[in-house]
């Protein structure tokens, strides 16, 4: 265990002091405050518009490497993931909730699927950028069979360990849970271009749509067997809290495990927030995404107790399509979408999740006056519905960390303006 988790005790001291730092923070009244606010929120019950920023796109900003004081790279991951918590409570101010444990996941490793995707980066290399990649699967009608299901397996035996290694060092602070999510989205879009390319998806919709088809239907069987194997394993973890569900919210909700659940028994997919979007496919028409990539989310995205649909592409022609989905909870209103479209279509009933362009507080100027009028307009057209207003998607603060708290400053002021409470 200690080699593979090198300890030293510098390292440990600057963690032990930051976890203590995290206590205090989770021990704050405002984060019982918020808790409330969003189940609430969820409940269609709103007392205000949820105000999120998040952080993680732009960390080399907030939290530059060589800033990190621990030696071993457990330790540095460790501690930059504390210090950015300590900074988006100190200085964006959000309603992001900071709860009085450490929490970890555990330790998967999943196959592929069958082939490669070897992926060419530009000069960025470790950072955001372009890449290109041949994609694996030339010909459907010839190459389908190369494809199979992911191997997956669990370490039980490391989990344990790093979760007593935890306990160990940090458990006398805060409680260790382990508690953690393991996929992002079942929209299935992002896998099939990775296999096929982007232009392999759209031509196949004219040239081979049998094909494309098989590839979709193996797609949801594939994903189907994935989400199979975390039940059977006993391995899924509840995302009712402050974990992150949808593309940028928080889980926070009293529906979630559904009514006659025992406290005992594993978690299943019925009682998890689940997260479906096809941003890849925003070229194509309604029609398009009707017949060959809806059929096979739908599925999927059911077997969730509560879900959320869209991230950045516009949703508002697919509205009447995606509006099926049974469990809908959420869904993304991108900068891209028509929000009065969408604000009708979600009523009291959907919860209308606004991301304003990221671009207004990354380019060179801060534009106070512009950023008011965009929320204003959003709650304008939103009306009474339950709304979140996300920053996210924010990939530089143009060397300004101090951005994202000035951009919640002025989402709390509108929301003043608008009537709403602190």
């Amino acid at each position: 265990m200690v080699d593979r988790w090198p300890v030293n005790d510098n390292d440990i001291r600057i963690l032990r002091d930051l976890v203590k730092r995290k206590a205090e923070i989770a021990h704050d009244p405002v984060m019982e405050e918020r808790k409330q606010l969003w189940l609430r929120h969820s409940a269609f019950d709103p007392v205000r518009p949820m105000i999120l920023a998040e952080t993680g796109g732009v960390i080399d900003e907030l939290i530059p490497l060589d800033t990190l004081q621990c030696e071993a790279l457990w330790a540095r991951e460790m501690e930059r993931g504390l210090r950015e918590l300590i900074f988006r409570y100190e200085h964006v101010r959000d309603d992001y909730v900071i709860e009085p444990w450490l929490q970890y996941g555990w330790f998967i490793t999943t196959g592929d699927f069958g082939v490669t995707t070897e992926l060419v980066r530009g000069a960025n290399e470790g950072k955001m950028g372009s890449y290109t990649w041949d994609p694996p699967i030339r010909d459907l009608d010839h190459d389908l069979d190369k494809l199979r299901f992911r191997d997956l397996s669990v370490d039980r035996d490391g989990t344990a360990a790093w979760g007593e290694f935890l306990e160990a060092h940090f458990g006398d602070i805060l409680p260790v849970r382990l508690r953690a999510g393991y996929w992002w989205t079942t929209g299935l879009t992002w896998t099939a271009i990775n296999l096929i390319g982007l232009e392999g998806l759209m031509m196949a919709m004219y040239d081979n749509p049998a094909g494309l088809h098989r590839l979709m239907a193996f797609l949801r069987d594939e994903f189907l067997h994935y989400m199979d194997w975390f039940e059977a394993e006993g391995l899924l973890s509840l995302n009712n809290e402050n974990d992150y569900v949808g593309s940028g919210t928080q889980g926070w909700t009293e529906e979630l495990p559904g009514p006659g659940r025992h406290p005992d028994q594993p978690v299943q997919i019925a009682d998890l927030w689940g997260l479906s979007e096809s941003q890849e496919t925003v070229g194509i028409s309604p029609k398009m995404f009707e017949e060959f990539i809806f059929p096979y989310q739908l599925p999927v995205i059911s077997r969730f107790g509560l879900s959320y649909y869209g991230c950045c592409e516009p949703v508002h022609n697919r509205w009447h399509i995606i509006r099926r989905i049974p469990n809908l909870r959420r869904v993304s209103v991108s900068p891209w979408c028509d929000q009065e479209r969408m604000a009708e279509g979600c009523g009291r009933e959907i919860v209308f999740c606004r991301k304003p362009n990221p671009a207004m507080i990354s380019t060179g100027h801060f534009d106070d006056d512009a950023i008011r009028e965009d929320l204003r307009t959003t709650l304008r057209i939103a009306g009474a519905c339950a709304v979140e207003l996300v920053m996210k998607d924010v990939h530089t603060l143009a060397e300004e960390p101090l951005r994202l708290g000035r951009w919640v400053d002025l989402a709390r002021d509108v929301c003043e303006e608008f009537g709403f409470g602190p």
